[in-house]
Order: structure tokens, then sequence, then C-alpha cells
């Protein structure tokens, strides 16, 4: 009987000990590199994030759901701003709230100073304001983004929103639990090993800590400045900004990325000084073969791959309480849709077993 084969990626991932590992080496790695890369990486972080900053408040100027339905247009918005993120982390661009975990992780490890500390913690706060004041004041102030209708209308209560209504411990608080989620998702993103887990693992988490309308000192470059830029109602100005709401929401996101995800990680795997390997091949063995004709058997390796999933041809017999199985034998209905549906949605060519074998035996070279 003919057989045929579809490989599919199973799904890999660092250990969270691993991860945090990985964050300390990259806390180190950042700590290293130089001031005038660092500025301009973290400008373009600055940069990258604001564009998911325009993208949120354009998505909230909708008057009508402001008014009936505020908590679904506060959920959309939060689905389309980690946008911004997932450009930071696929560019290795620099945020200075994501410093905040890996310079923690990577001081505490004694991979690099104190002072290494400060600096990246200082040169990516300045980069990053740099970048997002440039975004926000040439591209889309002086480019009409928000300069009339319900967009500047949002612009100023969203600003109004977020530092004149709340009171200043408040901010704090919501600036603790914003990068305390901005920073686990940079760590699941750092745990998995393809772009699209990546992808995933960012996303959720960042619409969470928008959805929830905490504060993020970076997105609040944007947003507050923005309203200023668009003559804003007193009292909020730069000198009420920068106390009301730069402040207290930077001193939060310390404490949100580097305690909550930086300091309690590094203790949990790291405090104990435990070698931690890491092996950082992907290679095909980790991928679950479907073959027509059987199911899948799972076989332990100790290559240090992890799991490696093969198949085999098995008798009735030897099928029972093997996952995962249709239940059909050798007319697995599974196998054959997934293979079918796969093959025509991905545009590849099926390899089809004993037909291929006889078309080379029989061919005379045509075509």
């Amino acid at each position: 009987m003919s057989s045929f084969w579809l490989q599919v990626d199973a799904m890999d991932a660092f250990t969270p000990a691993q991860t945090t590992e990985l964050v300390s080496r990259i806390g180190a790695k950042k700590a290293r590199m130089r001031i005038d890369k660092m500025f301009i990486n973290s400008f373009m972080g600055g940069c990258l994030i604001s564009f998911g900053c325009a993208l949120a408040l354009s998505t909230n100027a909708s008057p009508w759901f402001q008014t009936n339905a505020p908590g679904l247009i506060r959920t959309i918005s939060a689905m389309v701003f980690p946008v911004g993120l997932i450009m930071v982390v696929l560019t290795g661009a620099d945020l200075f709230t994501s410093y905040c975990m890996y310079s923690v992780v990577a001081w505490l490890h004694r991979r690099c100073s104190f002072l290494d500390l400060l600096k990246t913690w200082f040169v990516s706060f300045f980069g990053n304001m740099a970048g997002v004041l440039f975004f926000m004041a040439v591209l889309t102030g002086y480019g009409g983004t928000f300069e009339s209708g319900a967009y500047k209308a949002e612009a100023l209560a969203f600003a109004k929103g977020k530092a004149v209504t709340p009171e200043w411990h408040q901010i704090f608080l919501k600036g603790i639990l914003c990068n305390w989620l901005v920073c686990m998702a940079v760590f699941l993103a750092i745990s998995s090993r393809e772009v699209i887990s990546k992808i995933v693992s960012i996303w959720f988490p960042v619409m969470c800590f928008v959805g929830l309308g905490t504060d993020h000192v970076v997105a609040n470059m944007y947003f507050i400045p923005l309203a200023i830029f668009l003559k804003a109602p007193a009292p909020l100005t730069v000198r009420y900004y920068i106390w009301k709401s730069m402040i207290p929401s930077l001193l939060g996101n310390i404490i949100g990325g580097g305690l909550f995800c930086g300091a309690v990680y590094w203790y949990l795997f790291l405090a104990d000084g435990e070698s931690i390997p890491i092996h950082f091949d992907y290679s095909p063995a980790n991928t679950a073969v479907y073959e027509q004709g059987g199911p899948i058997q799972r076989e332990i390796t100790a290559s240090g791959a992890g799991t490696a999933f093969d198949h085999h041809h098995n008798t009735k017999e030897q099928q029972a309480g093997e996952l995962p199985n249709s239940g059909n034998g050798a007319h697995s209905g599974i196998a054959k849709d997934l293979h079918l549906n796969s093959i025509k949605a991905l545009g590849r060519k099926a390899t089809w077993g004993k037909k291929d074998e006889e078309t080379t035996t029989n061919s005379s070279g045509s075509v």
C-alpha cells in the first residue's frame, strides 16, 4: 500500500530555568553594548512602540462605542496595540521596560555591575524618549494624524484619563502591573523557538495590560505629549506630566519588571549557582510525522533535543491504546485530511511512496 508523509513541527520551547539563563545572558550582552549603538537601538524601539500607540489611539476614537460599549472598544484597541512590541522584539530593538528585567537578572547573576545597570537604564530611557517624541511630533503630529475631529478629541481625553484623572499612587500601582505583564511577554517570547510562537507569546500579555488600562512609561511618552502638542487645556503641561505621570509610572515599571519578573525568576532558577545547559539546535528530530496507514508513536531520545516523534507500521493489535489514532486503521481519516488539506494550502508537492518509485523506474528521460 502506498504511503505518504507530512512533517509538522512539534511544540518546542526553552524551560523557565533556561529562559531565565537566556535573560541573564542578554542582559550581560546589552550591558557591554556601545553607548551609541544602545541609544540608536533604543531610539528605534521608541519609534516602533509608537506605531502601536498611534494605532490603538486611532482605533479608540469611536464616540458611539465610548458612550455605549466602552469595554468593547477598549478590548479592540488592546488587540491592535501589541504590533508595536512585536516589532521591537523581533527586530532586536530596545525598550527601557525590558531592560528593567534584563539588567536586574544580569546584575543579580553577577554578569554586570550596578553601574552597568544604571547606564543601560539611563541610555535606553532617553533613547526611547527621543524615538517616541520624534515619531509623535514629526510623523503623527505635523503629519496631522490626530489634528481634528474625533481623533483629536480622543487624544485629549485619553491623555486626561492617563495623567489628570488618576491619583499619583494609582499610576504607580498600575505601572507595576503593566511592566509585570510586558516583561512576562518578553520572557515568553524568549522561551519560544520560532516566530509564530513568539508573536502569540507577546500578543496576549500585552493585550491584557492595555485592556486593563495600566501605565507603560514609554507608551505614555506618546499619549500625553501628543495631547500637549495638540494644545491640551490646563493642568496638562510638561511639568505636570513629568511629576504626575512619568515619575510614578517609571518607578512602577522598574518594580514590576525588575522585581516581579527579574528578581523572582533569578531567585527561583539562578540563585543557587547551578549550571543550566541550553541546546539551541532546532532540528528535524523535533517533528511529528503523520503517515497514512498507522498511528504515531512517541519515542524519548537521550540526545538532549527533547522528545522525538516517529512512525511505525503497526498491526491492529499494536494499535490499541496508542495516540493519536482515528480508529480507522490504514484508512485513517485524520491522517488523510491533514495531508490533503495541508498540501493544498501550502502548495507543497506530496511524496507518494510506491507511486514515486514506479514513476522513477518507468521514466525514460521525460518529465
